[in-house]
């Protein structure tokens, strides 16, 4: 591959006035490569080794079971809910980290059927993410007649709620086009109906500046190990808003959502609280890895957060325009439409894609001909941008991606 053009003054500059730049070394990134899918898989921070060493070798190696008090492992899921609360505009007391995204789904899409009884219907969009459409359609197949899922498309749906809405279901970024909702006035539209919302965030914390508190919010669920970089499946939280608290109910009542857990009573009474939604056994090694990612937030603001990654939108998407006319944008071109990453078409996306990991330029595809690429803006610099795009102008201009390997698909694209 022939050596890419020198990053022009005018990027380099934009780095060195970077006030984020400084965070790029404290995460682990190899030499040469453009990581752009922090929006599917963060990068590893490199505080997260040594913490988990630590929690390895000292806390359950000499702790033993004493650590479950010693080192406060008994507490991690609300302590680390804390951290992420003031990411997504909650209180520390809304917010546990537990369990997987999808497990959190199902807790409160089933909770909240329990707030209003009289309703049936759960009400999303086409094309959510599918773990969210399955979820409902689970619960849907559990509960019978009690539950009716509905789609209706992002244009008509604020219309659609009606009176027998229960809750309105919908992921606050699109996990494919990038689309972002507004979560005050989706909320609003909604409570002006009697229905509740549940958010997911799974692409929006720990990128962009979301305060659930002041849009009056329900309930919401996020991922762990996009943006806030916890590793590979990590926990997963929860937010109920402190008013539902009391009402609400947890149609999983394992044993740490118990009132008293090692009262080892053979009768549940659900924990006061958001922690009647915690379930089985905290998963230490995963929390411990996820508090160390969401560590990584300490002291920043989250607007600044955000304006850094659509900064680096901006500057793709106008690279990318003038260098890759053979691509077509199927994200907003509205940034303030918009999450921290972008989707393009083309007929050959997924040789396309494989072409560009293979020259260091990681981003993912989904089908059927979309291209992502995510701008986490802790540890993705200007440079990168710059370099990514005439990496791809290369692969699309030499048609590199007709190599009949970069064709054959793998497991997980």
């Amino acid at each position: 591959m022939s050596a890419l053009p020198a990053v022009p003054a005018h990027i380099q500059a934009l780095d060195r006035d970077d006030p984020l730049a400084p965070l790029r070394a404290a995460f682990c990134l190899d030499p040469g490569v453009i990581y752009l899918d922090g929006n599917s898989l963060g990068a590893l921070p490199r505080a997260t080794a040594p913490r988990l060493a630590e929690v390895i070798s000292r806390e359950w190696g000499s702790g033993l079971v004493r650590s479950w008090n010693t080192h406060d492992w008994i507490g991690a899921p609300q302590r680390i809910g804390a951290k992420i609360a003031r990411l997504i505009g909650a209180r520390p007391n809304e917010v546990v980290a537990a369990d997987s995204t999808s497990v959190n789904l199902f807790k409160l899409v089933a909770a909240a059927t329990g707030l209003a009884p009289t309703r049936r219907i759960i009400l999303t969009e086409p094309a959510n993410f599918p773990t969210d459409l399955y979820v409902i359609q689970g619960l849907r197949d559990l509960l019978g007649s009690r539950v009716e899922p509905r789609l209706a498309p992002p244009e008509t749906l604020a219309s659609a709620i009606d009176e027998d809405t229960a809750l309105v279901v919908l992921t606050h970024v699109h996990y494919a086009a990038g689309r972002r909702w507004d979560v005050a006035e989706m909320t609003s539209r909604a409570h002006a109906k009697g229905a509740l919302v549940l958010w997911d965030l799974s692409h929006s914390a720990g990128a962009l500046s979301v305060d659930l508190g002041a849009a009056g919010a329900d309930l919401a669920v996020g991922c762990g190990y996009k943006y806030l970089n916890g590793g590979p499946g990590a926990p997963a939280f929860l937010f109920v808003a402190e008013r539902h608290q009391a009402a609400i109910g947890s149609p999983l009542c394992g044993w740490m959502g118990h009132a008293a857990p090692f009262a080892f009573d053979d009768d549940y009474r659900p924990a006061p609280g958001v922690d009647r939604f915690l379930c089985g056994t905290p998963s230490i090694l995963g929390l411990a890895a996820l508090e160390a990612g969401v560590e990584m937030f300490e002291g920043l603001e989250m607007a600044t957060v955000e304006a850094k990654g659509l900064a680096l939108c901006r500057l793709f998407l106008r690279l990318a325009e003038t260098r890759c006319p053979q691509l077509r944008l199927a994200s907003p071109a509205d940034g303030a439409e918009r999450g921290l990453h972008l989707c393009f078409r083309h007929d050959d996306g997924y040789a396309v894609m494989q072409a560009l990991i293979e020259r260091g330029v990681i981003g993912d595809f989904r089908p059927p001909d979309l291209m992502r690429f995510g701008f986490a803006p802790l540890y993705v610099s200007y440079a990168d941008v710059w370099n990514a795009v005439e990496t791809l102008a290369g692969v699309l201009t030499s048609r590199a991606f007709d190599d009949p390997r970069y064709r054959e698909r793998a497991a997980v694209t």
